[in-house]
């Protein structure tokens, strides 16, 4: 079941999306919005797969709402403004749905969403995509050094690569990875098990870098490394 959200600030918009929404089993829309600033607040407690997001909002436009969220979550743009299509679709949009539309065009436009679901279901992780500079930025699982929290943003330090800065939290990121090879170590730090080269003192060494243990994360780390 996908779980979804819709945010349009005109509620005929939101209950044309319910009708459709219901007539879908596979698409579980767990609540709506008029006001994005509500919707937001609301995404960063409980995340969810789908947006059907309007654009042309007066508070807070669906392409700013979009950007501003942590979670990298799918989305369907739904608007009665057709120049928009480009820049949503730059943001990686599953789909763009011109106002008014049928129950087909929606219904299509959703398959996208189950079919996505289902090959990432089928596939082994070997990667991630994280939001970063407007964009999803596939990262390798292998090639994840350590993720450092700093404030409201992570930096994720990649094998050769360019440190990719991610606005996200420490919480949303550990829901992505394998927990079977990925371990939060301290508030700050999270890292990948195989990397780790030995434990002293309450601090992990990686290659040329050393990490902090935190007191908090002590005695599940000394599960992992003196098991």
């Amino acid at each position: 079941m996908i779980k979804a959200l819709a945010i349009d600030d005109e509620p005929l918009a939101l209950s044309v999306i319910e009708s459709f929404c219901s007539q879908i089993d596979y698409i579980d829309l767990q609540k709506t919005f008029t006001k994005p600033n509500e919707a937001l607040k609301h995404l960063n407690k409980y995340p969810v797969d789908l947006l059907f997001l309007d654009i042309h909002m007066p508070s807070l436009t669906g392409i700013d709402f979009y950007k501003n969220i942590e979670q990298n979550t799918l989305v369907i743009f739904c608007t009665a403004h057709g120049q928009y299509a480009v820049e949503g679709f730059n943001l990686n949009a599953l789909d763009y749905l011109l106002k008014p539309f049928r129950f087909d065009r929606f219904k299509q436009a959703t398959d996208k969403a189950k079919d996505f679901f289902t090959l990432s279901s089928n596939q082994k992780a070997q990667h991630i995509f994280v939001r970063a500079d407007y964009s999803l930025q596939k990262i390798m699982l292998d090639d994840i050094m350590y993720i450092e929290a700093l404030d409201d943003y992570l930096k994720i330090y990649v094998n050769q690569q360019k440190t990719i800065v991610a606005r996200m939290t420490m919480k949303a990121m550990l829901e992505k990875l394998p927990s079977k090879d990925f371990l939060r170590v301290h508030r700050s730090f999270i890292v990948p098990i195989k990397k780790v080269e030995s434990l002293r003192n309450k601090t992990l060494q990686l290659g040329y870098v050393k990490i902090p243990v935190g007191s908090s994360f002590e005695e599940e780390v000394l599960k992992y490394f003196h098991s």
